[in-house]
């Protein structure tokens, strides 16, 4: 359908609207139209991706020059892909409309693992090993030796793509992973560096967060874009752990041995060219005299990962004289290595700040701040001078001088905390340095300033107010939606006792009690005696969840639920987890139903749709609070509670109950879809939890399905059930969770939408 959204026709790939799709799309006009930041949650299952494409791209055609590119950021490869298939759907809407597709191109970017067609090289399973030996077929000096040598191996792919594919642009369409390599296979170019010089030029880039996030992969990746763009982060409620996993880094005992190794590797190296071809390692340090920067020398293929820090903040200054040399900057790491070994010599905690640490190593090895900060740089440029072909195994040493950039660069909103063991076996001695970044607006500050505006987007941001804090932007809109329901398709209950009325609860207390893992597993036998299909368990740890299950097993409990569905449980390995998934659906589409236990912050929790009968119920056994113990979330928290007053409560409370809606949030997939959502923790009934809950769940949370017990939750779900099991058609919908044209034109409508959106 074609419809007209404040002024702007929009081009809707599909016959009916839901009501909060037409005002999702109200709301982003008007952030693009301020040429600002949004800020909107709207519930799973309701067309998000496609409202969202819809309005931009028909925003960008009609206003070329105001918004040049669509930047679409995703977390997984499954969701960049159904993102990728919307816009396909959507160009060949165009193209029955018009009679021709948009003059648009829309690409995809992934890892070289995904994307290599190399017949040796695409074998490889692991990431780090196709970049080595993908760098190995394709860096300049690799090249550059072929031409003298025929014997050296190079990569056809690239030669092809390096010889025609840059000359050439890709047509006007979208191309997917295997649109791309296929591509590429048919004209014997490389897909991956033709995505990388394709998303400069294309109108509609789809790739990771870390492209955009992660500045060792921006720099590299990101750093020609556009700046009139539209930069939308999809599945965002988890950003500003994205934010935080990218500029922390970890060094154990293993790390600095292979650190070590790493370096006797390159002395060798550095020895024998200075035996055979000491003209090479003169040049290089005439060059860092002259202080030309790295980056305008590395050729596209020779540079993997780039400096750690943000753009901003790399020195464009001379390499400091005493790391120019290429001896002298190996030795200058040996000591840097060696000071780090005696600092992981340890019997205690220790918590420092940047500014603490580089006074240590300053008066422990007399290593000052200055040539620390060109570690990462001058560690890429002797790589690059001493032909390593396969980089992939100084990733070790690589992290050493990350570790150094980014300690000497940043001194606020990070800190450094030393453990001699693990908190989970705090018998073993295992010392760990993290380099922990605490403030996620550090990494989110570039892109917000750079691109005009960014949309932040999930069916759980839910408290709204929190986000803009802990990034530290000022959001033009803030929106919240609800669903428009036909039926009654979602039942939230918080059941907070057992049939013998003992409180239910996972709190640290009583969570080993008897009673409580019995109630537990009563819950879990009843509901999966009434609810047809596949039932969804989230657990709040992996640890919580092996104890309860032993405790079931000794209680009966597991061979209750057996009589009823087969058990799969979620675990630790991943592989092990694929197989569980996989057999729990085929129980499920077979009709014998199933139940998976899983556990919060997991792999099934964030990435897995269980939409009509794969989840009927989905149950929540306790709150998924974060470990509470970690020093790293301690210190984060003073950080949050100093710089942007957020109180310690405020923010666990926040965390645990975004991730309790995430969970929850898996069993409704649309709105012919129907489930059960089980809250089972009495503290969920308090009203600083049950607020922070998204506002399309708490509109069905009524009193009367608060404070419940087994029994009664077993009753209203036989009760609901039954209701909706009647037959539920497309006229059921029409006008009222569905709209035609006509319908949404009417004066009414239009008003109930407006109505319907609440600003913050």
């Amino acid at each position: 359908m074609k419809l007209t959204v404040d002024g702007l026709l929009v081009y809707f790939p599909y016959d009916y609207i839901y009501p909060e799709q037409y005002a999702y799309m109200l709301e982003l006009k008007r952030a693009l139209d301020a040429k600002g930041h949004g800020l909107l949650e709207m519930p799973s299952g309701t067309g998000k991706t496609v409202s969202l494409l819809s309005l931009i791209v028909a925003y960008m055609i009609q206003n070329p020059h105001h918004v040049r590119k669509l930047i679409y950021c995703s977390r997984t490869i499954p969701e960049i892909e159904k993102v990728l298939e919307e816009l396909k759907n959507l160009f060949k809407y165009y193209e029955k409309s018009q009679g021709e597709k948009p003059n648009l191109t829309g690409v995809v970017l992934s890892s070289r693992k995904n994307m290599c067609i190399h017949p040796e090289v695409s074998q490889e399973r692991e990431g780090k090993l196709v970049d080595g030996k993908c760098h190995s077929l394709t860096a300049s000096y690799i090249r550059e030796r072929h031409e003298h040598d025929i014997s050296v191996p190079i990569c056809q792919f690239y030669e092809g793509f390096n010889t025609e594919g840059r000359e050439s642009m890709l047509p006007y369409g979208v191309y997917n992973v295997d649109d791309l390599k296929q591509y590429g296979a048919d004209r014997n170019w490389c897909p991956y560096f033709l995505s990388r010089f394709a998303i400069i030029h294309a109108e509609i880039v789809v790739y990771s967060y870390h492209y955009l996030l992660d500045p060792k992969i921006a720099e590299v990746v990101s750093k020609e874009l556009n700046k009139e763009a539209v930069v939308v982060f999809d599945e965002a409620h988890n950003i500003d752990n994205v934010c935080i996993d990218a500029l922390s880094v970890k060094i154990t005992r293993r790390t600095i041995d292979k650190s070590t190794q790493a370096l006797q590797s390159l002395e060798k190296s550095v020895a024998q060219m200075k035996a055979e071809d000491s003209t090479r390692l003169a040049a290089e340090y005439e060059a860092l005299v002259e202080g030309l920067r790295e980056a305008a020398q590395a050729r596209d293929t020779d540079t993997i990962l780039a400096n750690p820090v943000l753009p901003d903040e790399v020195l464009d200054e001379v390499v400091p004289g005493n790391i120019r040399n290429a001896e002298h900057f190996l030795g200058f790491l040996k000591r840097f290595i060696e000071y780090l070994k005696t600092r992981l010599r340890i019997q205690h905690v220790v918590q420092e700040s940047p500014a603490g640490f580089l006074k240590d190593v300053s008066a422990r090895v007399c290593i000052e701040r200055k040539p620390l900060r060109f570690c990462a740089t001058r560690l890429q440029s002797l790589l690059r001078t001493l032909q390593v072909s396969d980089p992939s195994h100084l990733a070790s040493l690589t992290l050493v001088t990350n570790l150094a950039t980014l300690v000497s660069t940043y001194t606020k909103g990070f800190v450094i905390i030393i453990e001699p063991f693990d908190d989970r076996t705090p018998t073993v001695s295992n010392p760990i340095l993290h380099f922990s970044c605490m403030d996620s607006s550090i990494a989110m500050r570039p892109v917000f300033a750079r691109f005009q505006s960014v949309i932040i987007t999930s069916g759980t941001l839910s408290p709204l107010d929190m986000y803009p804090k802990i990034l530290d932007f000022h959001p033009v809109v803030v929106s919240s939606f609800t669903m428009t329901l036909a039926r009654p398709c979602l039942l939230p209950m918080i059941v907070s006792k057992g049939s013998d009325q003992v409180a239910i609860s996972s709190k640290y207390e009583t969570r080993e009690d008897v009673a409580v893992i019995r109630n537990y597993g009563q819950l879990l036998v009843e509901i999966s005696a009434c609810v047809p299909d596949g039932v969804v368990c989230f657990f709040t740890s992996y640890l919580y969840l092996e104890s309860v299950v032993g405790a079931w097993y000794d209680q009966g409990v597991v061979a209750s639920l057996q009589r009823h569905k087969l058990l799969f449980i979620e675990t630790q390995d991943s592989a092990e987890t694929s197989f569980a998934l996989i057999n729990y659906i085929k129980a499920c589409e077979s009709g014998r139903g199933a139940v998976l236990l899983s556990v919060a912050r997991g792999k099934v929790s964030e990435g897995v749709d269980f939409d009509h009968h794969l989840g009927r119920a989905v149950l929540m056994f306790g709150i998924p609070y974060v470990f509470t113990q970690s020093r790293i979330l301690k210190a984060r928290l003073e950080y949050l509670r100093d710089q942007f007053q957020i109180r310690e409560n405020d923010f666990l409370t926040f965390d645990a109950m975004r991730h309790a809606a995430q969970c929850v949030g898996r069993v409704l997939r649309g709105k012919t879809d129907y489930g059960v959502m089980i809250f089972a923790d009495k503290r969920f009934s308090r009203a600083d939890k049950r607020t922070k809950l998204p506002r399309w769940i708490q509109e069905h949370l009524k009193d009367s399905l608060t404070n419940l017990s087994t029994e009664e939750a077993v009753q209203i779900c036989k009760r609901w059930l039954r209701q909706m099991a009647q037959p539920f058609t497309r006229e059921d919908q029409l006008g009222v969770s569905l709209l035609t044209l006509q319908q949404l034109q009417s004066k009414e409508q239009q008003e109930k939408i407006q109505r319907a959106v609440v600003q913050q």
